[in-house]
């Protein structure tokens, strides 16, 4: 059987309705999808069900999880975020009930969610409290290279102060356990160093010597394999040839720097932690070329991202199942 994936189109008046149906269409040979989203959106040719058990043999369905019977594209709309909540709680309700193998998420607006009453950083973190976790964490997949980064959304000055051996101990040893959650039995890890060539034995800097190393010396005690720290100039182009199963990043854009040059169309994030197995494409909601029309009549918004965070959660779902 293909994995069978939930699929929330996110904010209305954003890319997602657009891209949705053409990422499923892209997909149709690897997965089943079953669309999430505000009904005025659906397609023609995609039957509209009340729940996944309601497909049949179809590739595709359509569930109704409502919104405004009017809204602007393009902008920034309280009823708009209150439809891409409505959307994303019915995916965490279907994927935690186990009623779907994968729950992959589309681009919602932080302010229109905002506005709509949830004042949360994101979608993961909504998800996360929803689910009732609170150790979870953010993974970006491009080809070969992934990446876990030890401190999120912080100011740069306050992720190096995060950045202690007991911490990167931590995290290394929660990358440990995502990365066999998706199929990676004896995973070799890659930490990236925090100074220019990784602190060039201390000549610029010992935090490698003082912080790094002890935590990845106790990460190998308790059974990982590690390599590091590997100058952070090198090391993803070392993970994107697959040199690593993973590197630890220690912080946000040293982690996603690298990932968008690699894969500016294809970068997936991987939530590790939730209760379930969540994804979603590296782009949000696109306000300013949403409804564009190329000259082939074409949606302007490319759906190859999406497109390959459904690929990438059907082909863990398989792996995993193996």
């Amino acid at each position: 059987m293909k994995p069978l994936l939930a699929l929330s189109v996110g904010d209305p008046s954003g890319i997602g309705p657009e891209i949705a149906p053409l990422a499923v269409r892209a997909v149709r040979a690897e997965a089943r999808v079953v669309i999430l989203g505000h009904g005025a959106v659906r397609p023609d040719g995609i039957p509209l069900v009340e729940s996944p058990a309601d497909m049949g043999a179809e590739a595709a369905a359509w569930i109704d999880t409502g919104g405004p019977a009017r809204w602007t594209l393009g902008e920034v709309q309280e009823s708009c975020g209150a439809a891409a909540l409505s959307a994303l709680r019915k995916g965490h309700e279907l994927a935690l009930e186990g009623e779907v193998d994968a729950l992959v998420t589309g681009p919602v607006n932080k302010a229109a969610m905002h506005a709509a009453g949830e004042r949360v950083e994101g979608q993961t973190e909504l998800l996360s409290r929803w689910s009732g976790v609170e150790r979870y964490e953010m993974m970006g997949f491009v080809g070969q290279l992934r990446v876990m980064l030890a401190t999120r959304h912080v100011s740069l000055r306050e992720a190096l102060d995060r950045i202690t051996t007991e911490h990167v101990l931590d995290r290394l040893l929660f990358l440990g356990e995502a990365l066999r959650s998706i199929g990676l039995k004896d995973p070799l890890v890659g930490v990236a160093g925090l100074n220019p060539h990784a602190g060039e034995g201390g000549l610029f800097g010992r935090e490698e010597i003082e912080i790094l190393m002890p935590a990845i010396e106790l990460a190998r005690a308790q059974g990982m394999r590690i390599q590091g720290p590997v100058a952070p100039d090198s090391v993803f182009v070392r993970g994107l040839r697959g040199d690593f199963d993973a590197v630890l990043a220690l912080y946000h854009d040293q982690a996603f720097i690298p990932l968008k040059l690699a894969g500016a169309d294809s970068g997936v994030t991987f939530i590790p932690g939730l209760p379930y197995r969540r994804f979603s494409p590296m782009h949000g909601t696109a306000f300013d070329i949403v409804g564009k029309r190329g000259p082939d009549g074409q949606p302007v918004a490319d759906p190859g991202n999406l497109a390959e965070a459904l690929r990438v959660a059907s082909r863990i779902t398989r792996r995993i199942a193996e």
